[in-house]
């Protein structure tokens, strides 16, 4: 299996950080712009896409600034890789932004963020925001 490769995206957003958080942390606003559907069981998310389903675990979160999620493969190395919502909001001018870190394999890193640019535009036009 080839070695995956942590990247980084950062997307400006005219929101607060708690009402954007609430899209990046619940099963019903995830539902909006991330996966068709989503169910939450204890720290399970189960993320539908049509036919098909992915689970992932919380590993990381902290109210209204990020939260971190690893998918559940049961591949040996799943533990090494995470996709995680980070959001930062500038003292002086009060602009808010989303880091997303993943993980990719090298020929495909440009397309992990050709995908995450359009997840990101779907939340954008359901938030709003431009």
């Amino acid at each position: 299996m080839s070695q995956k490769k942590e990247f980084f995206i950062e997307y400006d957003f005219q929101s607060s950080p708690q009402l954007l958080y609430q899209y990046l942390s619940t099963p019903s606003g995830l539902s909006e712009w991330f996966s068709d559907d989503v169910n939450y069981r204890g720290e399970k998310y189960t993320f539908f896409w049509g036919e098909s389903e992915e689970y992932a675990r919380v590993i990381t979160k902290k109210q209204n600034e990020k939260i971190r999620f690893q998918w559940i493969t049961g591949e040996e190395d799943e533990e090494k890789y995470f996709f995680e919502f980070k959001i930062q909001m500038d003292e002086i001018t009060k602009g808010v932004s989303l880091i997303i870190t993943d993980f990719s394999t090298e020929d495909e890193i440009d397309e992990s963020k050709l995908l995450w640019d359009s997840l990101i535009s779907d939340l954008k036009k359901v938030l709003g925001s431009t």
